[in-house]
């Protein structure tokens, strides 16, 4: 049994604090939203304040929003870095730009403390049955320290090897294509109801053709069912494909495409969509062409 903290407990966060509890580890579950944790303590979760169990972590998974918030858990007022034993290993799952993750192993080894920069992908469905896939670089002393924690939540781990910024390097290629892949499926189930082709009939006939898409397959059903409830808002992609274009930009690398999904996310978000699931994208282009989409009111 290995002691655990996991830092967030969204709709990401709390599936994996579950599958780790399910693997048989003692878990704490620490969030700011505190019904969150109450939540989580009635279902297993192992209790305490973070400074008198800190000293005990074995792993400490970050699973926030941002770099910000990464930074705040980890060496903010009540950062939990300067509380943990040498050898303990923070896992940093946020989506983070690759010199962050550089700067944030940086300082936890000036504590001795191991870093795993090991972005997510797969969603809040694959989070809670344990099946995500984790795109991790660090040292091989990070992942034997942090084997327990990833067989409990991924499904696949890939080891991008000992150069901590790769794995958030690998995830923004993977958001690059994510953030276009959803943008354009709302672009084109829209497009389809200009020509008359209902959400249903499209999903049903480009599921199983050569534009498909495992966005397109996931998404387009919260389009047909209008049902906006966030599972990855569209508020993410200002964030995700931002750092995709900032470290762009510090490549001199072009990247058009992405560019133009962000603008979509972009109205999408000042239109008041920011916190609904990211498919909302498709009001934007409904919108721009007078078209209803499914739960529209009339």
């Amino acid at each position: 049994m290995t002691n655990i903290a996991v830092f967030g407990l969204g709709s990401m966060g709390y599936g994996m604090a579950a599958s780790c509890l399910r693997a048989g580890h003692a878990v704490h579950g620490f969030d700011v939203v505190p019904a969150q944790v109450s939540r989580f303590q009635d279902e297993g979760g192992t209790p305490g304040e973070m400074t008198d169990i800190a000293g005990a972590l074995d792993v400490v998974g970050v699973v926030v929003l941002n770099a910000a918030q990464t930074e705040a858990v980890l060496f903010g007022s009540t950062g939990v870095v300067p509380h943990l034993r040498a050898g303990a290993v923070v896992v940093s799952c946020a989506t983070v730009p690759p010199d962050f993750a550089r700067a944030m192993a940086t300082r936890c080894g000036e504590f001795g403390v191991l870093y795993l920069d090991a972005p997510i992908s797969g969603g809040s469905i694959k989070a809670a049955a344990g099946q995500l896939s984790i795109l991790a670089s660090g040292s091989v002393e990070s992942f034997d320290a942090a084997r327990p924690f990833l067989e409990a939540t991924a499904e696949t781990v890939f080891e991008l090897g000992d150069e901590i910024g790769k794995g958030s390097a690998m995830k923004s290629v993977n958001q690059l294509l994510a953030g276009t892949h959803i943008a354009v499926m709302a672009e084109a189930l829209t497009f389809g109801i200009s020509q008359g082709i209902e959400p249903q009939q499209f999903l049903d006939v480009i599921s199983k053709c050569a534009g498909s898409s495992w966005m397109l397959e996931n998404r387009a059903p919260h389009i047909v069912d209008g049902d906006y409830a966030p599972h990855s808002a569209v508020d993410i992609w200002l964030k995700d494909l931002g750092i995709v274009l900032d470290i762009a930009k510090g490549a001199k690398f072009s990247a058009p495409v992405a560019a133009a999904a962000l603008q979509q996310f972009v109205a999408a978000s000042g239109q008041g969509l920011g916190a609904q699931d990211d498919a909302a994208v498709a009001k934007v282009y409904a919108r721009n062409a007078g078209l209803s989409l499914p739960g529209d009111k009339s």
